[in-house]
């Protein structure tokens, strides 16, 4: 580990590897999040395959230092080899894209062929499972680094698909000390909060809107929420009639769909919880993908007319990268200043709390081992968890009630069987779980069909399978 100094109101000396280090877009969230933390400072050191790029944000963390308002100072290093990065940290964060957007393209777009569409295309459905293949593999890398170099360190994972990497991180090197965070359960948090507001009148905050999360990432589920001593559930009930009742015409129509790459009214989350009487608690975007295609993903002109979220196009993705390509040369090369900005996460909360200058409980992507009685052991669920001193217990949560237990169940079943066929590079047992995925309704020779299509596209990232 690094020569952290402890003192009794904060650390210093701290390192932190960043794996995906020339982001454009996680990283400068990180760098502002660090330069807020008035307990925290020390060195991080980036490594990416692309090492312009992690160059280019060791300029742009330093900057950070000479800001006003910067209380937490850092000094960021662009490193050549994961080894360097690694060496010593007391935290990695991970954040990566498994390949390419060219890929991703294949990933999200390649199904709409068969006709099977696709509003994220990175956690499950085809484009999910076809992720996972390029993905666990280097997961596997970074785990042996890992132990080999910062055995002891905390790990934190950002990167989709968020279960199976975790899941990866865990089976490679069993003692890893490693957990997945997501933002999604905060957005149905401050629904909540904003329904209060509107129907009761009362101004809270997010903080204040307790939760019982389970399920798995991106597919979570509310089984209590709370504000104070007040039971959420009938308030969010009224909440969706009195929304039925004042609905008016929408201003989704058939020819702006490309143009709502991220809308949404939560008219699935709403819909699922009259279905099953559960709050689903990640975006419409993502819940969609882990029901049934027919539910609402049967075409691009539903998903915006009748359920009001938007697809996002890989094209969106590419061109926004363009915009932080510019970006980044743009604060590089002086043109643009570093700003100080609240990201919402949560990241550098954890760590604080892991070195013992706070505690909190929040949802977190960790092996279950018995949170969740009736989903199999030592399979990545999210659930709560409290964070203290080099500590992360997961809060029982209890099983998952039985309306929605077949949902949940079917996912993670699907998770394990990608787990078991990728470690063994074995293409076949990954098929078997593609082609039973809830968005995959097509008979067998087209589900093998479009498989062989999709893991062709990506092949280059494939070399391990196909050696087997």
């Amino acid at each position: 580990m690094s020569l952290a100094v402890f003192s009794d109101k904060r650390v210093d000396n701290l390192k932190i590897a960043y794996i995906g280090g020339g982001s454009r877009g996680w990283a400068w969230g990180l760098m502002s999040d660090l330069a807020q933390a008035p307990d925290l400072s020390g060195s991080v050191d980036l490594y990416d395959i692309d090492f312009e790029a992690a160059q280019h944000n060791e300029i742009i963390g330093n900057k950070y230092n000479d800001l006003e308002g910067t209380v937490g100072k850092w000094t960021y290093t662009a490193k050549k080899t994961i080894g360097e990065a690694l060496t010593d940290a007391d935290f990695v964060v991970i954040s990566i894209l498994p390949g390419t957007f060219d890929e991703m393209e294949s990933d999200v777009h390649w199904p709409e062929k068969y006709g099977i569409y696709q509003p994220v295309g990175d956690s499950t459905g085809p484009g999910g499972i076809v992720r996972a293949l390029r993905t666990i593999p280097m997961f596997q890398e970074f785990a042996r680094a890992i132990r080999e170099y910062c055995p002891d360190a905390w790990v934190i994972n950002y990167t989709n698909p968020m279960t199976l990497c975790v899941r990866t991180l865990y089976k490679e090197f069993p003692g890893i000390k490693a957990f997945g965070c997501c933002h999604e359960v905060f957005g149905t948090q401050n629904l909540l909060k904003n329904i209060l507001k509107e129907l009761r009148g009362i101004d809270a905050t997010r903080d204040e809107i307790k939760t019982n999360v389970v399920g798995v990432n991106h597919f979570t589920w509310i089984t209590k929420a709370t504000y104070r001593k007040t039971d959420l559930f009938p308030l969010y009930r009224e909440y969706i009639e009195k929304r039925k009742k004042s609905e008016t015409t929408s201003n989704y129509t058939d020819d702006n769909w490309v143009n709502n790459a991220w809308t949404s009214d939560n008219s699935v989350k709403f819909d699922l919880f009259e279905r099953y009487g559960y709050m689903a608690a990640a975006g419409d975007r993502h819940l969609a993908e882990f029901c049934e295609g027919s539910w609402y993903l049967d075409n691009p002109k539903d998903v915006v007319v009748k359920w009001h979220f938007g697809l996002t196009p890989v094209s969106w993705r590419k061109e926004d990268l363009q915009k932080r390509l510019a970006s980044s040369a743009e604060l590089v090369g002086g043109k643009k200043d570093v700003t100080l900005r609240a990201t919402g996460e949560e990241g550098v909360h954890m760590m604080r709390a892991l070195l013992g200058l706070t505690d909190m409980v929040t949802n977190v992507n960790i092996p279950n081992a018995g949170q969740i009685p009736n989903l199999p052991m030592d399979a990545v669920v999210e659930t709560n968890a409290r964070f203290t001193a080099d500590t992360v217990t997961p809060v029982l949560a209890g099983p998952i009630p039985m309306p929605i237990y077949n949902l949940i169940n079917r996912i993670c079943a699907e998770q394990e069987m990608v787990i078991e066929g990728a470690f063994e590079r074995d293409l076949e047992k990954v098929y078997r779980a593609f082609a039973n995925d809830p968005l995959v309704r097509l008979p067998l020779d087209q589900s093998r069909k479009m498989f062989n299509e999709m893991v062709e596209n990506t092949k280059a990232y494939l070399g391990d399978y196909f050696k087997k």
